[in-house]
């Protein structure tokens, strides 16, 4: 967005509450005094062999965006592209995936754009609602506060070893089921209760959104290895060597703002760059007053959402500490 700030100076547009200044997970654009709307796209290729999986986990993953903020989501126009030589059944397939996901999230596909590719890709362009007042954004987090994730980690090395043949199914069905959860329970417990900060996880791990917030909210972030939830599996691949590339850029990058408290050596080396795992369709990261942590966990289970305290916000600039 940088380059473009010299062409849509945020003072110019004043009902665009999110999208020039801080950069969050979704723009956010106020219609009158009860209402914005939020807007958001999200598209990639196939981290499974299922199309209509491939589908479903394209369209959590869009939809997710409008959860981080704090929204509904009311309409999304699918984004599409599909080679010449391969059956066009497995991209009704896709489809089909992506539409019955946008219907449990209680919206609509009005529409769509496909495009000739040497690789399918799938994803959607989502538009929400919510009222301006309640919009929750990742640079709100505060002192004292508790870290809340609401999904297990570790979808790239199990995604991967499905592309190296190595998976075991069971662990493959266990990450898709993660992937295809909508994280609108989440959300709902979390405007429910009252937090200060959100954001969802993604493809930049969760260390790499977890400094993105912690550097918004000019905040320390400190998690604890232990509490960190991992999938089926996860460990396992990890400990094989069984990497997405993603996982090394992470760590390349977003380790500058990262240490391991560590002094035992509990923690090895495969297990640090898991923790730079790029994740698809990954949970809520949510900072909450630690007076609300427990009835948010509460809030999350009634729902039927999963939740686990995984660290603390103290003051400072953006680092992050994985106490080991």
């Amino acid at each position: 967005m940088r380059p473009l700030t010299d062409q849509f100076k945020p003072a110019d547009y004043p009902a665009l509450l999110v999208g020039l200044q801080q950069p969050d997970d979704a723009a956010v654009y106020q219609l009158n005094p009860q209402q914005a709307i939020i807007a958001t796209t999200d598209f990639f290729p196939p981290v499974v062999d299922d199309p209509y999986w491939f589908g479903a986990i394209a369209a959590a993953n869009a939809l997710s965006d409008v959860y981080a903020m704090g929204g509904e989501a009311l309409f999304a126009i699918n984004l599409a592209a599909f080679p010449e030589n391969l059956d066009t059944a497995i991209l009704t397939d896709i489809l089909r995936g992506g539409a019955d996901k946008v219907r449990e999230a209680g919206a609509v596909i009005a529409g769509g754009h496909t495009i000739t590719d040497k690789e399918p890709k799938y994803g959607l362009s989502v538009t929400g609602l919510i009222a301006p007042d309640r919009i929750i954004t990742k640079g709100g987090a505060q002192s004292g506060d508790v870290l809340i994730l609401t999904k297990p980690l570790g979808v790239g090395v199990i995604t991967t070893a499905l592309k190296r043949g190595v998976a075991d199914p069971a662990d493959v069905q266990s990450a898709i089921g993660s992937m295809v959860t909508l994280n609108r329970a989440a959300s709902q417990a979390a405007q429910a209760v009252g937090v200060h900060a959100m954001t969802d996880i993604t493809g930049y791990s969760l260390l790499g959104h977890a400094h993105e917030m912690a550097h918004l909210s000019h905040a320390h972030f400190a998690f604890t290895f232990e509490a960190l939830p991992w999938l089926p599996g996860a460990r396992h691949y990890a400990d094989e060597g069984t990497f997405p590339g993603g996982a090394a850029r992470n760590m390349d990058y977003f380790g500058q703002w990262v240490t391991f408290d560590d002094p035992h050596e509990r923690v090895d080396a495969a297990a640090r760059l898991l923790c730079f795992d790029p994740e698809t369709s990954g949970g809520l990261l949510i900072a909450v007053a630690e007076a609300k942590a427990d009835e948010l966990l509460t809030a999350l289970h009634e729902r039927g959402a999963q939740g686990w305290a995984i660290g603390r916000v103290y003051e400072g600039a953006g680092q992050l500490k994985i106490i080991c």
